[in-house]
């Protein structure tokens, strides 16, 4: 429906039929919906090379054709939009994706418009929404899986600066009892080169979900989350921290981390959130894995929410 609004047309965007992308290290997630965070058709795809993904993608929303598209990318990623390689992958070691053209290729191909961020900051974005922060005007979501990230939102807008928070390669003290060198490219025992799911694997010699039993392995994992929210809370104050990802279903996980940046934060922090309500301010995801896609459907609303009359 479109309506006359201060000598605009407004869209409703509940009316337009979105196209979503959840581009992430391991498969791309492509959803067709409406502004209203509905899911009506959705596909995945490995993430390979560029030139075997993309064109998949691409058949994906031109059988649907959707009005519009909103991408949330693993990164890093170029989110400063007067920079002229906006949209861009910039420097991931994933083979043919560094400097990958997302926007402009997506533009050309479906000529639509297309909205664009992290794939954590469209997390953080689907579960202020509609998941785990509606009501707020803030969080903070943090993935712990293949990689780590989180996005944080403040008074309803995105934080960054020159570019998106990389607050997955932040330092942690290291476990006493943790003797593994760090699996990151780049920093060897940064936080994702630490706790990560592929540096669990290959600390443990088992992938996470064989772990169930082995205090140790979620006795140093979440010792280095909790380091890291300590940090976050610090920093950002945000108002509720929600912690997604592969390596956040081991249920023991969550307990262990309250209590842990409760013991690091030693009452430093007396403001109820965390002194009082810790259980209800570091949550798991309301939209459980739909947070991505979601936050990617209020992006395509976002790139197509008003057209000017001339």
């Amino acid at each position: 429906m479109i309506k006359l609004y201060k000598g605009k047309y407004i869209i409703e965007v509940n009316t337009l039929k979105l196209g979503a992308i959840e581009a992430g290290g391991t498969k791309f997630v492509c959803a067709v919906g409406n502004g209203e965070g509905e899911v009506f058709e959705r596909m995945k795809v490995d993430t390979d090379h560029p030139d075997k993904t993309i064109p998949a993608v691409i058949e994906f929303f031109k059988t649907h054709q959707v009005d519009a598209l909103g991408i949330a990318s693993f990164g890093p990623v170029d989110v400063d939009k007067d920079s002229p390689t906006y949209g861009n992958i910039t420097s991931t070691p994933k083979p043919g994706w560094k400097d990958y053209p997302f926007i402009s290729h997506f533009e050309k191909e479906l000529n639509i418009p297309v909205g664009f961020t992290t794939d954590v900051n469209g997390a953080a974005l689907g579960e202020l929404t509609y998941g785990a922060a509606k009501g707020l005007d803030g969080c903070l979501y943090i993935t712990v899986g293949t990689g780590i990230g989180a996005g944080a939102i403040s008074n309803h807008q995105l934080v960054q600066g020159f570019s998106h928070p990389e607050m997955g390669h932040i330092l942690v003290r290291r476990h006493p009892e943790d003797h593994y060198e760090g699996h990151c490219p780049f920093h060897k025992d940064c936080l994702e080169g630490l706790a990560a799911g592929p540096a669990i694997e290959a600390r443990w010699g088992k992938k996470g979900h064989l772990l169930t039993d082995h205090a140790l392995a979620w006795e140093i994992e979440a010792d280095y989350l909790a380091q890291a929210l300590m940090q976050y809370i610090l920093v950002l104050a945000p108002k509720r921290i929600i912690m997604g990802g592969g390596v956040m279903k081991q249920e023991r996980l969550f307990p262990l981390i309250r209590e842990k940046v409760k013991d690091l934060l030693n009452g430093y922090v007396a403001f109820p959130q965390v002194a009082e309500h810790i259980d209800d301010y570091i949550v798991p995801p309301g939209l459980g894995d739909n947070a991505g896609i979601t936050g990617a459907l209020i992006l395509a609303g976002e790139a197509y929410k008003t057209v000017k009359v001339k």
